[in-house]
């Protein structure tokens, strides 16, 4: 499973341990040109070095196969089967019958246990990298406990509040419940995704980094002036212009046979009126239900959620 991990960093004085998963859809490679550049960072820069970071650091590759095809998935879409009653039907089945996502799932638990048994941390973050198939936006998405929107809030992008809510089985409602806790450890999980911006934009990938590096700084991993620089800024200016924090009002979930198809040019944040006409599909005219913001417009010819529709608050 060498080919999964993306690399590891400290672990030689006691810390959090930050989980970062990167190409959980395979179409959706930023995050891990991210990782791999932060590691060479990590080891060129960091003063101190290894014996200076306070906890450690691995980043793990998601759906292999689906990154080698270029798509979302190759069965499943493996950001909606984190629940505990799938995972133990997982780990119940012989491997023969385990779709190509379960057998994902299964290889990224074994990474994860293992990383617990060996560093034992009283808490675990989990930093979950993505890419969005339409432009104009960056956003955090925390789970739903306090610690986990704190640490969303010191990533400077917007956060959106809800959006757990409007889907079912992501990582982030895995972290919950401390679902990954193995030998009494972590104590605390916090998890967010950070969405870094469009599939191809070079830019997303600079931007996965500076989360990446918020994210070790909020967590006391390293020192506010390590790997000071220009990443310090991108997130600031680019979300410069966006809702702090919004929540969602609704989601448009897309059933086989639909024929969706996302009218062009929407953008993430960009406003829409109620009644306007957003898609098409089978049935006709896809029309906004609200007033609001449009978030994650789909794209892409694989998904099942056409967009999101969330306020500022």
């Amino acid at each position: 499973m060498t080919e999964r991990v993306i690399g590891r960093f400290g672990g030689k004085i006691q810390g959090p341990l930050v989980l970062v998963f990167a190409g959980i859809h395979g179409n959706e490679t930023a995050g891990i040109v991210a990782m791999e550049k932060a590691f060479q960072m990590l080891h060129d820069r960091m003063p101190g070095g290894e014996d200076a970071f306070a906890g450690a650091l691995v980043a793990l590759k998601g759906n292999l196969p689906a990154l080698k095809a270029g798509q979302r998935f190759i069965d499943r879409d493996l950001n909606r089967m984190w629940t505990p009653e799938h995972i133990h039907r997982i780990q119940q089945a012989e491997n023969i019958h385990l779709s190509s996502e379960d057998k994902e799932m299964a290889q990224l638990l074994e990474l994860v246990h293992h990383a617990l048994y060996e560093h034992q941390p009283e808490v675990l973050i989990i930093l979950d990298l993505h890419t969005t198939s339409a432009d104009g936006g960056i956003f955090v998405i925390p789970a739903n406990t306090k610690a986990s929107l704190r640490l969303a809030k010191y990533i400077h992008a917007p956060v959106v509040l809800g959006l757990l809510e409007g889907i079912e089985g992501s990582l982030l409602h895995f972290t919950e419940g401390n679902h990954f806790a193995v030998g009494g450890y972590p104590k605390q999980c916090l998890g967010i995704a950070f969405e870094g911006g469009q599939h191809n934009d070079p830019a997303s990938i600079d931007r996965c980094l500076a989360a990446l590096f918020t994210t070790l700084r909020s967590a006391g991993c390293m020192p506010e002036e390590a790997l000071a620089g220009p990443y310090d800024m991108i997130l600031h200016q680019y979300a410069s212009t966006l809702p702090e924090v919004t929540r969602l009002r609704y989601v448009h979930h897309i059933r086989p046979g639909d024929g969706f198809r996302m009218r062009p040019g929407y953008r993430n944040f960009q406003p829409i009126d109620e009644g306007e006409h957003l898609a098409d599909d089978a049935e006709g005219p896809v029309k906004a239900c609200c007033q609001g913001l449009i978030l994650m417009p789909l794209y892409q010819a694989i998904g099942s959620d056409g967009f999101f529709v969330v306020e500022a608050v």
